[in-house]
């Protein structure tokens, strides 16, 4: 993820805004850094999403625990 996407992401939960958390780190080819992984803290209704392989996990917190829970079914179906 880009870090100039911060001013246009908002919370999937009540719009707010987010605090940047930043674990690592990458320096693309072109020279522009990429967030690889981190948080991105809500600065209104304090849910936490996390940044996976560059990848924002935007879902709201009901889907993606639900989303858990399906894998974590299916795993034990097809391990």
């Amino acid at each position: 993820m880009r870090a100039d996407l911060m001013e246009i992401l908002v919370c999937p939960t009540c719009k707010g805004g987010f605090t940047l958390g930043i674990e690592q780190t990458e320096v693309l080819d072109d020279g522009r850094e990429e967030i690889l992984a981190g948080t991105l803290d809500c600065n209104d209704c304090e849910y936490v999403f996390r940044i996976d392989d560059g990848i924002p996990n935007l879902l709201p917190p009901e889907l993606n625990e639900t989303l858990t829970a399906t894998r974590g079914q299916a795993e034990e179906l097809h391990p």
